[in-house]
């Protein structure tokens, strides 16, 4: 077996569908912005070798050298998050979508996690029939 092959299967195949999506958005926000490898790693502080390596879904690469890359090319996090949710699920997600701007997807998530918070909370302390509980 490869090293390659061998490093996939310890840190499991969702992990690696993360990175190789992750590689790819992060590959095309460059190319889009018209950045260099070589600026992008100076940025980051990593060499333009390793940020090929993220860039190509290395297994090795942290989950933080991604955030790192996509932070200084002005990703949103949420483009990491909402990859996370759908590769777990074994959900396709169009990846072409994780570049456009997730301000409004993110707003939506959080004001939905946060309305089914209030809600649990409210049936756990018995004021799901109430109106005047409402998330803000």
């Amino acid at each position: 077996m490869s090293s390659q092959a061998s490093s996939q299967s310890d840190e499991g195949p969702i992990l690696h569908r993360i990175k190789v999506t992750s590689g790819w958005c992060i590959e095309e926000k460059r190319r889009r912005s018209r950045l260099s490898q070589e600026a992008l790693a100076d940025d980051v502080g990593i060499t333009v070798r390793w940020l090929r390596e993220i860039e190509g879904g290395n297994p090795r690469a942290t989950i933080e050298d991604h955030l790192r890359c996509a932070a200084s090319l002005g990703l949103a996090t949420g483009y990491l998050l909402i990859l996370i949710l759908f590769v777990e699920r074994q959900m396709n997600f169009p990846r072409e979508l994780l570049l456009d701007d997730l301000s409004e997807l993110e707003e939506r998530c959080v004001s939905s996690i946060a309305e089914f918070s209030v809600e649990r909370l409210a049936k756990r302390l018995g004021l799901s029939g109430r109106r005047d509980v409402r998330p803000d």
